[in-house]
């Protein structure tokens, strides 16, 4: 079910709250920290933030209609739905899985997952 813009922004604001709060709580905990350190807890929360806002997005392409019968990038023939894959990729952001639409043809046995 796709959410609306403004269920999306609302999970994703809770969610850097939530973020905000982590930051300042060890801010807190450690009175003196160098700037690695500082460095190394921003980047830590820029990683986890970074990857549920892709996926956030993923998910919702995933839950698309599938594309109708590409043409086969190696014959130009037409594919055939095959139903949902997963798929992982290391994005910028981090490690990210997420379903969406694969086609194959039954002629040279391509694959692809739609729109690239």
């Amino acid at each position: 079910m796709k959410n609306t813009r403004e269920e999306k922004k609302a999970r994703m604001m809770a969610r850097l709250e939530e973020v905000v709060e982590e930051l300042l709580n060890w801010e807190e905990d450690n009175e003196k920290p160098n700037l690695t350190e500082i460095e190394d807890i921003v980047l830590k929360l820029r990683k986890q933030v970074g990857e549920e806002m892709v996926d956030a997005v993923l998910g919702e392409m995933s839950e698309k209609t599938p594309v109708p019968g590409p043409a086969c990038p190696r014959c130009g023939k037409e594919m055939r739905y095959k139903g949902q894959r997963e798929r992982h990729l290391e994005a910028r952001v981090g490690g990210v899985a997420y379903e969406r639409g694969y086609y194959a043809c039954e002629d040279c046995g391509e694959g692809i997952f739609p729109p690239g």
